[in-house]
């Protein structure tokens, strides 16, 4: 039969699960696990008890999270035009990876046996590098621009520091730009 959850011990499945993503958003996934206990308002045991490794919290606060940026990756390779799509790739997870410090470490595998979405970033990568080699054969970015040059301004992106969030989202917005038109084949577009 199924565990059936009393109502305060749920509340504070909830509780520790907000208090990771907050924790984890704004220090990374080097944050340590009392320090999301005492966001979250619960004792270290409580938090062990609902989740007795790191891995397993940060699988559970962060899987949908994870699935969005694959969509993001979706939604550039369906545009039309597919240097608007990369750039639009490029642009939107810059901007995730700024607003949750998380994000960057857990696409880079950080924890490769606490999510099982390998199929989801193999998927998510070919249709990049399929992104990539569309807007490359429209002469739309240089022709030496791979798939791992993406990766890298996306790693140097998620790894921009700032005296608080808003000020690391501006820099990751500028970053982007001047690594957008590094990447153009043209001088403007």
């Amino acid at each position: 039969m199924p565990r059936i959850r009393r109502s305060d011990a749920r509340d504070n499945r909830e509780r520790l699960l907000d208090a990771a993503r907050a924790v984890f958003a704004a220090e990374g996934l080097a944050a340590p696990m009392r320090e999301i206990a005492r966001h979250a308002g619960v004792g270290p045991a409580t938090l062990y008890r609902h989740f007795p490794t790191k891995e397993q919290l940060f699988a559970e606060a962060f899987g949908d999270r994870l699935r969005a940026c694959y969509a993001v990756v979706d939604d550039g390779l369906a545009d039309a035009d597919p240097w608007r799509g990369l750039r639009t790739v490029i642009e939107r997870l810059g901007e995730l990876y700024a607003r949750d410090r998380a994000m960057t470490a857990a696409l880079m595998a950080a924890f490769p046996g606490a999510l099982d979405f390998t199929a989801d970033r193999e998927r998510a990568l070919k249709s990049l590098a399929e992104l990539v080699r569309r807007a490359r054969d429209a002469g739309r970015v240089r022709p030496d621009t791979t798939l791992d040059d993406i990766v890298l301004v996306l790693m140097a992106a998620g790894g921009i520091q700032a005296s608080s969030p808003a000020a690391r989202v501006a820099a990751v917005r500028r970053f982007t730009t001047i690594a957008i038109n590094g990447l153009r084949s043209t001088p403007r577009d």
